[in-house]
């Protein structure tokens, strides 16, 4: 019959759409997860001259051949080292002057870097290969001079956090801190929260991060920091609680903020005597 023919042609064709959406979703889901190329951040990185910062470009060659850029500050006064981890959108000239509050307000050596495909840094950004730019910045860090005599803290925003639990769990004996903010448990676990006509779907992102099972992996002497943007509208503001309950260390403390959204959390009242406070009590300033 000319109707039967007609819904045949009509699902087959849905399904066909389907198919090729979902295709398109999977191979192009780093352009989707790693934004490095929006708001023209690839071609202009801003240093930290703007503020008048004393420090030095670091280009390091990672294990598979790919130079990656960075800037060192290293405050001579300085006890402890902040490493600070990128989110995935914009680049290290983003974050000069939070490079400003670490190093002139609470004295401390300042080092970030870009993930590959971020700003001046080569390749493309992927999970495997930004856990290798991590590495091969945490072995800088251990041998250079300056770094290898003080503490390490580790301070991460949403990707950055992933970022600093891969380093916390994998280096647990060169890490006596770690500062996460508006983390995720997971990459496909946040994929029903923003798109939730994806969620049966989640299980075909192959950039995974799997933040809560690095958690359980991480020493009990580091100390942890938890700040959570309560109205996060990208990261469930409940995966940070779950991270926090995961977390094996002695000493970590869980701060909320009932106004914050995922990128506007570091500036809510309170958020910088928070970190302040942390450091003290930890005797890392």
């Amino acid at each position: 019959m000319l109707w039967l023919r007609y819904m045949k042609m009509l699902v087959g064709g849905t399904l066909a759409l389907t198919s090729i959406s979902l295709s398109i979703l999977y191979f192009c889901q780093n352009r989707l997860i790693y934004p490095s190329w929006a708001q023209g951040a690839r071609k202009f990185v801003d240093t930290p001259d703007s503020r008048g910062l004393p420090y030095k470009r670091v280009v390091l060659t990672t294990k598979d051949g790919v130079n990656i850029e960075a800037y060192d500050l290293q405050n001579e006064k300085s006890t402890s080292t902040v490493l600070i981890l990128c989110p995935n959108a914009g680049n290290i000239g983003y974050f000069i002057p939070i490079l400003d509050i670490f190093y002139r307000q609470f004295g401390l050596s300042v080092f970030i870097y870009s993930y590959r495909g971020y700003g001046h840094s080569q390749g493309s950004p992927n999970e495997n290969g930004m856990k290798l730019d991590a590495e091969r910045v945490v072995s800088y860090l251990a041998t250079d001079p300056h770094h290898k005599e003080r503490r390490l803290i580790l301070y991460g925003r949403s990707l950055g956090g992933a970022n600093a639990l891969y380093i916390a769990s994998k280096f647990p004996q060169l890490c006596d801190g770690v500062i996460l903010e508006n983390t995720f448990l997971s990459i496909r676990k946040v994929i029903p929260y923003i798109f939730p006509w994806l969620s049966r779907f989640s299980f075909m992102c192959h950039e995974i991060w799997n933040s809560e099972g690095l958690m359980t992996q991480c020493s009990e002497t580091t100390s942890f920091l938890f700040l959570n943007g309560s109205r996060d509208e990208i990261v469930p503001p409940a995966h940070m609680k779950k991270l926090y309950e995961l977390c094996p260390a002695r000493k970590k403390k869980f701060f909320e903020f009932p106004l914050g959204h995922h990128n506007d959390t570091i500036i809510q009242d309170g958020y910088w005597n928070i970190i302040k406070d942390f450091l003290k009590s930890n005797n890392f300033i």
